[in-house]
């Protein structure tokens, strides 16, 4: 029996926009459009890491997401205006209405960091294509 031909990954994408919660649906809509199917981890990620420049930085930040896809990963990240502003994984309490996005985002991604510039920072993951 023969193998089905391997699949090339979806070209890189790349949005500039303004974090504000009318874009957080969006981009999810988005995302998943540009991988032709929901990719529930992807559009959790994603949202995630533009929700956390809305709480932190506020409505209105200008935000470069981008991502791109290599052999079986797929990267997320979000490029702000703020190098200073660090995300910080912490343990919500069992009351706390926040304080779980990096959480989730660290449990279903492969990886995760920040990337400083003189003027601006990513956050970014990475999953896996499964």
């Amino acid at each position: 029996m023969q193998e089905p031909p391997p699949t090339s990954p979806p070209p890189p994408f790349e949005l500039s926009l303004l974090a504000v919660p009318k874009a957080v649906p969006e981009i999810r809509r988005t995302v998943s459009e540009h991988y032709g199917s929901p990719h529930p981890d992807v559009q959790l990620c994603v949202s995630e890491l533009l929700s956390n420049v809305i709480r932190h930085l506020g409505e209105g930040t200008p935000v470069t997401v981008r991502l791109t896809a290599a052999r079986d990963r797929i990267r997320v990240a979000v490029t702000d205006p703020d190098p200073r502003a660090w995300p910080l994984l912490r343990s919500a309490g069992r009351d706390d209405e926040t304080g779980r996005g990096l959480a989730l985002l660290d449990a279903v991604s492969l990886r995760w960091g920040v990337e400083q510039g003189p003027d601006s920072k990513t956050v970014w993951c990475e999953l896996g294509e499964g």
